[in-house]
Protein backbone atom coordinates (compact mmCIF):
# COMPACT_ATOMS: atom_id res chain seq x y z
CA UNK A 1 0.00 0.00 0.00
CA UNK A 2 1.36 3.52 -0.89
CA UNK A 3 2.42 5.48 1.84
CA UNK A 4 -0.32 8.20 1.67
CA UNK A 5 -2.96 5.66 1.52
CA UNK A 6 -2.13 3.53 4.69
CA UNK A 7 -1.83 7.30 6.56
CA UNK A 8 -5.25 7.96 4.77
CA UNK A 9 -6.32 4.73 6.14
CA UNK A 10 -5.06 4.52 9.68
CA UNK A 11 -6.78 8.33 10.15
CA UNK A 12 -10.05 7.25 8.70
CA UNK A 13 -10.15 3.83 11.22
CA UNK A 14 -8.99 6.05 14.29
CA UNK A 15 -11.93 8.57 13.07
CA UNK A 16 -14.17 5.46 13.27
CA UNK A 17 -13.40 5.10 16.78
CA UNK A 18 -14.02 8.79 17.49
CA UNK A 19 -17.36 8.41 16.25
CA UNK A 20 -18.20 5.39 18.10
CA UNK A 21 -21.49 5.78 19.85
CA UNK A 22 -22.33 9.00 18.20
CA UNK A 23 -26.29 9.36 16.93
CA UNK A 24 -25.07 11.73 13.78
CA UNK A 25 -22.57 10.58 11.42
CA UNK A 26 -22.89 13.58 8.61
CA UNK A 27 -19.98 14.90 10.44
CA UNK A 28 -17.63 11.63 9.92
CA UNK A 29 -19.13 11.16 6.54
CA UNK A 30 -18.15 14.79 5.39
CA UNK A 31 -14.48 14.21 6.63
CA UNK A 32 -14.09 11.03 4.96
CA UNK A 33 -15.17 12.17 1.83
CA UNK A 34 -13.28 15.57 1.90
CA UNK A 35 -9.82 13.30 2.56
CA UNK A 36 -11.11 10.68 -0.98
CA UNK A 37 -10.50 14.15 -2.55
CA UNK A 38 -7.57 15.51 -1.39
CA UNK A 39 -5.35 12.63 -1.15
CA UNK A 40 -2.11 15.20 -2.52
CA UNK A 41 -2.48 17.40 0.16
CA UNK A 42 -3.40 14.81 3.05
CA UNK A 43 -1.07 16.57 5.75
CA UNK A 44 -3.48 19.81 5.74
CA UNK A 45 -6.71 17.49 5.83
CA UNK A 46 -4.40 15.77 8.95
CA UNK A 47 -4.05 19.02 10.98
CA UNK A 48 -8.04 19.92 9.75
CA UNK A 49 -9.49 16.23 11.62
CA UNK A 50 -7.24 17.31 14.36
CA UNK A 51 -8.54 20.28 15.05
CA UNK A 52 -12.20 19.48 15.10
CA UNK A 53 -11.70 16.66 17.48
CA UNK A 54 -12.53 19.17 19.76
CA UNK A 55 -15.68 19.82 18.34
CA UNK A 56 -16.47 15.68 17.94
CA UNK A 57 -16.12 15.41 21.36
CA UNK A 58 -18.37 18.41 22.27
CA UNK A 59 -21.00 17.57 19.70
CA UNK A 60 -21.19 13.78 21.39
CA UNK A 61 -21.67 15.51 24.46
CA UNK A 62 -24.73 16.94 23.60
CA UNK A 63 -26.52 14.37 21.85
CA UNK A 64 -25.66 12.28 25.68
CA UNK A 65 -27.73 15.39 27.39
CA UNK A 66 -31.47 14.09 27.85
CA UNK A 67 -33.98 15.79 25.07
CA UNK A 68 -36.50 18.07 26.48
CA UNK A 69 -39.84 17.29 25.12
CA UNK A 70 -42.23 20.41 23.37
CA UNK A 71 -45.35 20.19 24.98
CA UNK A 72 -47.04 23.30 24.82
CA UNK A 73 -50.38 24.06 26.84
CA UNK A 74 -52.76 26.56 27.05
CA UNK A 75 -53.55 27.49 30.85
CA UNK A 76 -55.36 29.58 33.58
CA UNK A 77 -53.37 30.70 36.48
CA UNK A 78 -54.72 33.91 38.48
CA UNK A 79 -54.21 36.75 39.36
CA UNK A 80 -52.67 36.27 34.88
CA UNK A 81 -55.61 37.90 33.09
CA UNK A 82 -57.41 34.98 30.59
CA UNK A 83 -55.48 31.82 28.93
CA UNK A 84 -51.99 31.92 28.78
CA UNK A 85 -49.87 29.61 26.51
CA UNK A 86 -47.05 27.69 28.41
CA UNK A 87 -44.56 24.71 27.93
CA UNK A 88 -44.89 21.81 30.16
CA UNK A 89 -42.07 21.19 31.81
CA UNK A 90 -42.08 17.61 31.43
CA UNK A 91 -44.88 15.03 31.16
CA UNK A 92 -46.29 15.64 35.04
CA UNK A 93 -44.62 19.02 35.95
CA UNK A 94 -44.86 22.41 36.17
CA UNK A 95 -45.88 25.17 33.80
CA UNK A 96 -43.17 27.73 31.59
CA UNK A 97 -45.39 30.81 30.63
CA UNK A 98 -44.73 31.60 27.06
CA UNK A 99 -46.86 35.03 27.22
CA UNK A 100 -44.34 36.36 30.25
CA UNK A 101 -41.33 35.39 28.02
CA UNK A 102 -42.58 36.62 25.10
CA UNK A 103 -45.54 39.19 25.76
CA UNK A 104 -45.91 39.54 21.59
CA UNK A 105 -46.83 35.99 21.48
CA UNK A 106 -50.33 35.28 21.02
CA UNK A 107 -52.54 33.78 23.62
CA UNK A 108 -54.14 31.07 22.21
CA UNK A 109 -53.23 27.58 20.79
CA UNK A 110 -54.66 28.47 17.09
CA UNK A 111 -53.32 31.82 16.62
CA UNK A 112 -49.61 30.55 17.43
CA UNK A 113 -50.05 27.11 15.25
CA UNK A 114 -51.35 30.18 12.35
CA UNK A 115 -47.76 32.25 12.84
CA UNK A 116 -45.75 29.23 12.15
CA UNK A 117 -42.28 28.62 12.07
CA UNK A 118 -41.82 31.90 14.11
CA UNK A 119 -43.22 31.14 17.05
CA UNK A 120 -42.46 27.76 17.85
CA UNK A 121 -38.79 29.19 17.68
CA UNK A 122 -39.55 31.10 20.45
CA UNK A 123 -41.16 28.56 22.21
CA UNK A 124 -37.78 26.58 21.53
CA UNK A 125 -35.65 29.13 22.90
CA UNK A 126 -38.32 29.22 26.75
CA UNK A 127 -37.42 25.99 26.51
CA UNK A 128 -33.42 26.22 26.53
CA UNK A 129 -33.45 28.98 28.98
CA UNK A 130 -33.29 28.66 32.68
CA UNK A 131 -37.14 30.22 32.87
CA UNK A 132 -39.53 30.18 36.61
CA UNK A 133 -42.06 27.13 36.65
CA UNK A 134 -45.28 27.88 37.88
CA UNK A 135 -46.60 25.00 40.54
CA UNK A 136 -48.70 22.55 38.91
CA UNK A 137 -51.23 23.28 41.85
CA UNK A 138 -51.99 26.60 41.29
CA UNK A 139 -52.81 25.75 37.32
CA UNK A 140 -55.78 25.48 35.46
CA UNK A 141 -55.21 23.21 32.17
CA UNK A 142 -57.38 23.86 29.67
CA UNK A 143 -57.21 21.86 26.56
CA UNK A 144 -54.31 22.45 24.09
CA UNK A 145 -56.47 23.32 21.01
CA UNK A 146 -59.56 25.23 21.73
CA UNK A 147 -62.71 26.09 19.03
CA UNK A 148 -60.69 25.25 16.52
CA UNK A 149 -62.01 24.72 12.77
CA UNK A 150 -62.99 21.38 12.92
CA UNK A 151 -62.94 18.33 14.87
CA UNK A 152 -62.37 15.21 12.57
CA UNK A 153 -62.85 11.49 13.83
CA UNK A 154 -62.55 8.23 12.19
CA UNK A 155 -64.66 5.10 13.16
CA UNK A 156 -63.04 1.43 13.02
CA UNK A 157 -59.56 2.41 12.81
CA UNK A 158 -57.90 -0.31 14.77
CA UNK A 159 -57.55 -3.92 13.40
CA UNK A 160 -58.35 -5.28 17.02
CA UNK A 161 -61.54 -2.96 17.28
CA UNK A 162 -63.04 -4.49 14.37
CA UNK A 163 -62.08 -7.86 15.74
CA UNK A 164 -64.12 -7.25 18.50
CA UNK A 165 -66.96 -6.24 16.62
CA UNK A 166 -66.95 -9.26 14.04
CA UNK A 167 -66.86 -6.64 10.98
CA UNK A 168 -64.75 -5.95 8.00
CA UNK A 169 -61.55 -3.74 8.33
CA UNK A 170 -62.44 -0.95 6.38
CA UNK A 171 -60.95 -0.07 2.38
CA UNK A 172 -61.29 3.34 3.08
CA UNK A 173 -61.16 5.84 6.39
CA UNK A 174 -64.95 6.37 7.89
CA UNK A 175 -65.63 9.72 8.90
CA UNK A 176 -67.58 11.89 10.83
CA UNK A 177 -67.17 14.45 13.22
CA UNK A 178 -67.71 16.06 16.30
CA UNK A 179 -68.84 19.75 17.27
CA UNK A 180 -66.38 22.46 18.56
CA UNK A 181 -68.53 23.19 21.52
CA UNK A 182 -67.99 19.42 22.86
CA UNK A 183 -63.98 20.35 23.47
CA UNK A 184 -63.11 20.52 27.64
CA UNK A 185 -59.86 20.31 29.42
CA UNK A 186 -57.59 16.94 29.90
CA UNK A 187 -59.00 17.52 33.94
CA UNK A 188 -62.97 18.34 33.53
CA UNK A 189 -65.99 17.00 34.39
CA UNK A 190 -68.10 14.96 31.66
CA UNK A 191 -71.72 15.65 32.27
CA UNK A 192 -73.68 12.87 31.48
CA UNK A 193 -76.75 14.35 29.40
CA UNK A 194 -80.32 13.07 30.75
CA UNK A 195 -80.83 12.24 27.23
CA UNK A 196 -78.85 9.25 27.11
CA UNK A 197 -78.71 5.88 29.39
CA UNK A 198 -75.80 4.71 27.04
CA UNK A 199 -72.62 6.94 27.71
CA UNK A 200 -69.11 5.08 26.74
CA UNK A 201 -65.41 5.88 26.92
CA UNK A 202 -63.11 5.71 23.91
CA UNK A 203 -59.12 6.85 24.08
CA UNK A 204 -57.79 8.30 20.89
CA UNK A 205 -54.65 9.26 19.53
CA UNK A 206 -55.22 13.17 18.34
CA UNK A 207 -53.52 14.81 15.87
CA UNK A 208 -53.07 18.55 16.03
CA UNK A 209 -52.55 20.26 12.66
CA UNK A 210 -50.33 23.07 11.94
CA UNK A 211 -50.33 24.22 8.78
CA UNK A 212 -53.22 25.00 6.06
CA UNK A 213 -54.01 22.45 3.45
CA UNK A 214 -55.98 20.90 0.55
CA UNK A 215 -55.58 17.88 -1.66
CA UNK A 216 -52.32 17.00 1.18
CA UNK A 217 -50.37 13.90 -0.64
CA UNK A 218 -48.80 11.27 1.60
CA UNK A 219 -45.57 12.60 1.72
CA UNK A 220 -46.05 15.61 2.07
CA UNK A 221 -48.78 15.15 5.38
CA UNK A 222 -46.50 15.14 8.33
CA UNK A 223 -45.26 18.74 7.36
CA UNK A 224 -48.92 19.91 8.17
CA UNK A 225 -48.89 18.16 11.78
CA UNK A 226 -47.96 20.41 14.25
CA UNK A 227 -47.92 17.35 17.11
CA UNK A 228 -50.14 15.10 19.23
CA UNK A 229 -52.28 14.92 22.21
CA UNK A 230 -54.89 12.36 23.72
CA UNK A 231 -58.14 12.78 23.47
CA UNK A 232 -61.39 11.06 25.03
CA UNK A 233 -64.09 10.69 22.21
CA UNK A 234 -67.08 10.08 24.82
CA UNK A 235 -69.87 8.34 22.94
CA UNK A 236 -73.55 8.60 23.55
CA UNK A 237 -74.20 4.84 21.99
CA UNK A 238 -78.17 5.35 21.91
CA UNK A 239 -78.17 8.08 19.97
CA UNK A 240 -74.60 6.93 17.51
CA UNK A 241 -76.19 3.51 16.47
CA UNK A 242 -80.53 3.46 17.06
CA UNK A 243 -81.67 7.24 16.98
CA UNK A 244 -81.42 10.29 15.01
CA UNK A 245 -81.27 8.14 11.57
CA UNK A 246 -78.29 6.26 13.23
CA UNK A 247 -76.01 9.32 11.79
CA UNK A 248 -73.76 8.76 14.64
CA UNK A 249 -73.26 12.78 14.93
CA UNK A 250 -75.55 13.62 17.94
CA UNK A 251 -74.48 10.55 19.92
CA UNK A 252 -70.48 12.16 19.49
CA UNK A 253 -71.24 15.70 19.94
CA UNK A 254 -72.91 16.38 23.46
CA UNK A 255 -70.88 19.42 25.81
CA UNK A 256 -68.27 17.71 27.34
CA UNK A 257 -67.91 14.89 24.68
CA UNK A 258 -64.11 15.39 23.69
CA UNK A 259 -61.50 15.86 26.35
CA UNK A 260 -58.32 17.06 25.09
CA UNK A 261 -54.56 17.15 26.73
CA UNK A 262 -52.86 17.65 28.83
CA UNK A 263 -50.49 18.86 26.54
CA UNK A 264 -49.92 19.68 22.45
CA UNK A 265 -46.81 17.46 22.06
CA UNK A 266 -45.25 18.31 18.94
CA UNK A 267 -44.53 15.92 16.17
CA UNK A 268 -40.22 16.09 16.69
CA UNK A 269 -40.97 15.04 20.09
CA UNK A 270 -42.57 11.96 19.46
CA UNK A 271 -40.61 9.07 18.41
CA UNK A 272 -42.90 7.46 16.24
CA UNK A 273 -46.86 7.78 16.90
CA UNK A 274 -47.82 4.49 15.36
CA UNK A 275 -45.76 2.65 17.95
CA UNK A 276 -47.19 4.22 21.35
CA UNK A 277 -49.02 2.24 23.77
CA UNK A 278 -52.62 3.59 24.39
CA UNK A 279 -55.06 2.22 27.35
CA UNK A 280 -58.12 3.61 29.30
CA UNK A 281 -59.01 2.92 32.76
CA UNK A 282 -62.18 3.24 34.10
CA UNK A 283 -62.09 3.51 38.10
CA UNK A 284 -58.35 2.35 38.21
CA UNK A 285 -59.40 -0.53 36.25
CA UNK A 286 -58.03 -1.45 32.54
CA UNK A 287 -60.79 -1.26 29.66
CA UNK A 288 -58.76 -0.41 27.10
CA UNK A 289 -55.08 -1.80 26.01
CA UNK A 290 -53.66 -1.82 23.01
CA UNK A 291 -51.30 0.35 20.67
CA UNK A 292 -51.08 2.57 18.08
CA UNK A 293 -49.60 0.32 15.41
CA UNK A 294 -52.75 -1.45 15.12
CA UNK A 295 -54.37 1.79 13.40
CA UNK A 296 -55.86 0.86 9.92
CA UNK A 297 -54.94 4.11 8.25
CA UNK A 298 -52.17 6.14 9.31
CA UNK A 299 -51.55 9.94 10.00
CA UNK A 300 -50.38 10.56 6.68
CA UNK A 301 -53.53 8.47 4.97
CA UNK A 302 -55.72 10.18 7.02
CA UNK A 303 -54.68 13.70 6.30
CA UNK A 304 -54.37 12.51 2.59
CA UNK A 305 -57.58 11.21 2.66
CA UNK A 306 -60.12 14.31 4.73
CA UNK A 307 -57.83 17.39 2.63
CA UNK A 308 -59.56 15.37 -0.27
CA UNK A 309 -62.61 17.08 0.52
CA UNK A 310 -62.05 19.88 3.00
CA UNK A 311 -59.22 22.39 3.90
CA UNK A 312 -57.38 21.72 7.01
CA UNK A 313 -56.38 24.80 9.13
CA UNK A 314 -53.94 25.38 11.72
CA UNK A 315 -55.60 24.23 14.71
CA UNK A 316 -57.92 21.18 13.69
CA UNK A 317 -57.84 18.24 15.12
CA UNK A 318 -58.33 14.58 13.95
CA UNK A 319 -58.94 12.09 16.49
CA UNK A 320 -57.63 8.84 14.57
CA UNK A 321 -60.12 6.48 15.93
CA UNK A 322 -60.35 3.92 19.21
CA UNK A 323 -58.72 0.44 20.19
CA UNK A 324 -61.20 -2.56 21.04
CA UNK A 325 -62.45 -2.68 25.00
CA UNK A 326 -65.36 0.00 24.98
CA UNK A 327 -68.40 -0.56 27.25
CA UNK A 328 -70.79 -1.22 24.50
CA UNK A 329 -69.54 -5.01 23.59
CA UNK A 330 -69.03 -6.45 27.16
CA UNK A 331 -71.14 -8.60 28.07
CA UNK A 332 -73.25 -7.22 29.60
CA UNK A 333 -72.54 -4.06 28.13
CA UNK A 334 -71.02 -2.02 30.72
CA UNK A 335 -71.85 1.97 30.36
CA UNK A 336 -70.70 5.44 32.75
CA UNK A 337 -72.46 6.07 35.08
CA UNK A 338 -71.97 9.49 37.99
CA UNK A 339 -68.78 9.32 40.29
CA UNK A 340 -66.95 7.67 37.35
CA UNK A 341 -63.67 8.74 36.64
CA UNK A 342 -61.71 7.79 33.45
CA UNK A 343 -58.45 8.31 32.63
CA UNK A 344 -57.26 8.02 29.12
CA UNK A 345 -53.62 7.76 28.49
CA UNK A 346 -50.81 7.86 25.41
CA UNK A 347 -47.27 7.01 25.96
CA UNK A 348 -45.13 10.23 25.47
CA UNK A 349 -48.30 12.30 25.42
CA UNK A 350 -49.71 11.68 28.89
CA UNK A 351 -52.84 11.03 30.75
CA UNK A 352 -55.91 12.82 31.16
CA UNK A 353 -58.19 12.25 34.05
CA UNK A 354 -61.72 13.22 33.63
CA UNK A 355 -64.99 12.93 36.54
CA UNK A 356 -68.44 11.92 35.29
CA UNK A 357 -70.92 13.81 36.87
Amino acid sequence: MPKTEHKKTELLNGWKLLDQGGKNLDFSISIACHLEQNASGFPRVLMLVCGRRRLLNTLLQAQKQPHRDMRLVQFLAPPLAGPHLGLESGSGGGIIDLNAFDPTLPTTMTQFLELGEATLAVARRALATQLPVLPRSGVTFLAPVTRPDKVVCVGLNYVDHCKEQNVPVPKEPIIFSKFASSIVGPYDEILLPPESQEVDWEVELAVVIGKKGKHIQDTDAMAHVAGFTVAHDVSARDWQVRRNGKQWLLGKTFDTFCPLGPALVTKDSVADPHNLKICCRVNGEVMQSSNTNQMVFKTEQLIAWVSRFVTLYPGDVILTGTPPGVGMFRKPPIFLKKGDEVQCEIEELGVIVNKVV
